[in-house]
């Protein structure tokens, strides 16, 4: 199709607000994408006319909410090619994914056996696995990285071996946008017979993940990152794995039978869906999956190409200014800050000129360690953005620069 950025962005009624008195140019994409009106009126839809509890009702609302609710299942199976509906399951976020695989190891792991994850990782994709040590007696290993940005593979050839039990990696960096080699990684960590959850929660809204071709076994992402709505995402499982581990949560929904003698399971994917679910949030996530498809990810991945291109090289002629992570595979992020001024005091005079960025460590405090840093200034770019945007954010950054100096 023709890529029609004007067009696309009447669909984000947000992008034509003020902030401060300025045109909003939101660059805080890598954090929480907009949403469309269409995803928009799928949610008004949902309360306006079939608001109702799923599963097991007999009227006519609860039935129409369920046929609504497990559409959006195969569609988000269809998208990310997973074999079968019930290896999809909708949890509240990546976090919430990343917990329930955590959970079910526990029952699996024991003292001298091994988990790997990588130095690129975001906070939830680091914390869960200490706790899971910490019970367990397993090691964590982690990949180190490079000054560029990327993950040294030759440093983990040498960690893998018969005792790895578990590697954990994200698809793209949320902190640096380097776009890890995760067919690589999978295929070395199923050799020693160790299981893969891939964090994609920053690649799912500029690529699309083929699960069967990657030959994942898990994979885990948040609505909100690819113009949906938050608290609702997906668990990607190979239903072997999902079969062999233990219930995250009891409650309703997730069990066949129950007396106070013994409860019985439900099967996949309700086995993992405890209590009333998120029903309005897993309706427009396949709303919003449904959205991008219109547009296609290869269109997507070229325009915002275009886009970091773009905006790398007008940020490299400001003096002092040092971008952290030049991977030449990443996506369309960049982390940068300016000589001696802090990431905090930047973003906060970006933003009463209308320019939403991020500052801090993104949840990535070990990359802002390794490389002996607060934190980043980290502008993020999403197929609505434009040129005439990054030259708006690169004139208030000049100015920005002038007063902190």
């Amino acid at each position: 199709m023709i890529f029609d950025v004007k067009s696309i962005r009447e669909d984000f009624p947000i992008l034509y607000r003020k902030v401060n008195g300025k045109p909003l140019v939101y660059l805080d994409n890598a954090a929480t994408s907009q949403t469309p009106q269409q995803v928009i009126d799928v949610i008004v839809d949902y309360y306006s006319k079939y608001n109702a509890n799923i599963h097991r009702g007999v009227h006519t609302l609860s039935q129409e909410a369920t046929d609504a609710y497990e559409n959006a299942r195969r569609t988000i199976q269809s998208h990310f090619n997973a074999k079968h509906p019930h290896e999809i399951i909708f949890t509240s976020g990546t976090t919430h994914s990343i917990n329930m695989i955590a959970n079910g190891f526990a029952s699996l792991l024991k003292k001298g056996d091994e988990i790997i994850v990588s130095a690129l990782e975001h906070h939830s994709n680091i914390v869960p696995w200490q706790m899971l040590c910490e019970k367990t007696g397993a090691t964590l290993k982690v990949i180190p990285m490079n000054s560029e940005g990327e993950l040294i593979i030759s440093e983990y050839d040498m960690l893998l071996n018969e005792n790895t039990k578990l590697v954990f990696v994200n698809h793209i960096s949320n902190a640096l946008g380097t776009i890890n080699p995760i067919e690589n990684i999978i295929t070395k960590a199923h050799d020693v017979g160790a299981a893969v959850l891939i964090d994609g929660a920053q690649a799912c809204p500029h690529l699309k993940p083929d699960v069967q071709k990657l030959n994942v076994d898990f994979y885990v992402c948040s609505a909100h990152k690819i113009c949906g709505p938050t608290g609702i995402g997906m668990l990607y499982g190979k239903e072997e794995w999902l079969q062999k581990l233990p219930p995250y949560q009891g409650g309703g929904e997730m069990i066949a039978e129950v007396s106070f003698d013994k409860t019985t399971y439900a099967d996949l994917p309700h086995k993992f869906e405890a209590g009333t679910p998120n029903v309005c949030g897993g309706i427009a996530f396949g709303a919003a999956i449904d959205y991008m498809n219109t547009i296609g990810f290869e269109t997507i991945a070229q325009y915002e190409g275009e886009l970091l291109e773009y905006a790398t090289t007008e940020l490299l002629y400001i003096d002092g200014l040092k971008i952290y992570g030049t991977s030449a595979n990443k996506t369309s992020v960049i982390s940068f800050n300016v000589g001696n001024i802090h990431p905090y005091d930047l973003g906060t005079l970006l933003d009463k000129m209308g320019i939403a960025v991020r500052t801090g460590h993104h949840c990535a405090q070990p990359i802002m360690d390794f490389y002996k840093i607060p934190g980043t200034v980290r502008a993020s770019f999403m197929f609505y953005n434009t040129k005439e945007e990054i030259d708006l954010f690169i004139s208030a950054l000049k100015k920005s620069i002038m007063m902190l100096s």
